[in-house]
């Protein structure tokens, strides 16, 4: 497959466009731990919201590929934008491209086809932001098991439960959750209304990095969630899982991106280009811009081997490659930038440096689940050792 068509660059060069801008306001929204509601005005003004609704319902019609272009082309100016923007387009990936390729049933595929015209509609007519909080901190690796709960009633459900780390918790129109009805096995995806009786925001939001995400709680208290709100299938969630689960490494692209930037960054400050003489003589210096750029090339070269070959039912060997990649990336984000910490000097530790901030936002994306690390290498840790 090649990875770099003319129409994913299209997208990608609508993102580059934005990028200035988004990279001279990251300062401010890291310094508040406030939304970036400025890029998101822009975002929509430039059609991007509709970045993964299909062209025949309004949208730009990128396929997973070229969304993890424009998120590594987005997470370059502003990774904490780009983290906002991937809740938003995971659910219009999960009910477009994912769902495709996982719903075959005839029934199935009549009440995707009606639910999803109206989310898409919602995102391209509407300019709803939408949000996808999983994290609920009920298991010991919080990679398995949903504690919220969906009553059916009259029209759809009603919604118990609690999400943590809930991204957009103050900025999204629609909550998209994970939840279970008792005595069904079956995950449902629905879409619970951000200004619905019984939902509410709590906690404070004061993190280390990627402070503009207002990833505080959302409760979830026996709030109405209309029918046509279940934006897929029941089970079709689980299906996506275990059949398309490249989509569990979205994230990583906005590191991939943040580890761009500081690439950026320092060559700039080798280069002399921020308000000191040139560096780049200094054969020390040179030996940490060397490291470098070896391990964003590594992370960004085995990210797209894993891009080329995403597509439903991946052998062991591509779902290893694509575990490989998310290590390569969380892990290699925040060593790229202690190293570039160490070339560029002491100034590069005071605020508001660039630097200072990428460093704190690097170190943010080994814990994000459900494909933290921890949960990457224990898996690879077992992976063609056992039948």
């Amino acid at each position: 497959m090649t990875l770099h068509t003319p129409a994913r660059m299209e997208l990608v060069e609508r993102m580059r466009v934005l990028g200035p801008a988004f990279r001279d306001r990251a300062a401010t929204y890291d310094r508040d731990a406030a939304f970036p509601t400025e890029n998101w005005n822009d975002l929509r003004d430039a059609g991007l919201l509709g970045l993964c609704v299909p062209a025949d319902h309004g949208g730009l019609g990128a396929d997973f590929a070229g969304y993890a272009l424009v998120a590594e082309e987005l997470g370059r100016h502003c990774a904490t934008t780009a983290l906002t923007f991937n809740m938003h387009c995971a659910t219009a990936m999960l009910a477009g491209e994912i769902a495709d390729d996982v719903v075959t049933d005839t029934e199935d595929r009549a009440l995707l086809d009606a639910h999803r015209k109206e989310l898409f509609r919602g995102i391209t007519v509407e300019h709803l932001i939408h949000s996808q909080p999983f994290s609920e901190g009920v298991s010991p690796g919080a990679t398995e098991g949903v504690g919220t709960k969906a009553v059916p009633v009259d029209g759809g459900y009603r919604v118990t439960g609690r999400k943590i780390f809930a991204s957009l918790s103050g900025a999204a129109n629609i909550h998209n959750v994970v939840a279970m009805v008792e005595g069904d096995k079956r995950i449902r995806l629905l879409g619970i209304p951000a200004d619905g009786d019984g939902v509410r925001i709590e906690g404070e939001w004061d993190p280390l990095g990627m402070r503009g995400t207002d990833s505080r709680n959302l409760i979830m208290d026996e709030v109405f969630v209309p029918s046509g709100h279940e934006w897929i299938p029941p089970g079709t969630f689980d299906g996506a899982s275990r059949r398309w689960p490249y989509f569990y490494m979205t994230l990583s692209f906005a590191y991939l991106g943040l580890m761009r930037s500081i690439l950026d960054f320092t060559a700039e400050y080798l280069r002399g280009e921020h308000g000191t003489s040139a560096r780049r003589d200094n054969h020390i210096k040179q030996g940490g811009w060397a490291e470098m750029q070896l391990m964003y090339e590594r992370a960004q070269a085995l990210t797209y081997r894993v891009l080329e070959e995403a597509a439903v039912d991946p052998d062991a060997d591509a779902l290893r490659r694509a575990w490989t990649a998310m290590v390569t990336t969380m892990e290699g984000a925040p060593e790229v930038a202690s190293i570039a910490i160490r070339v560029c000097g002491g100034r590069s530790m005071l605020r508001p440096n660039r630097l200072e901030q990428h460093y704190r936002d690097a170190r943010c994306g080994a814990t994000m689940l459900p494909w933290s690390v921890e949960v990457c290498l224990d898996r690879l840790g077992r992976a063609r050792l056992y039948d």
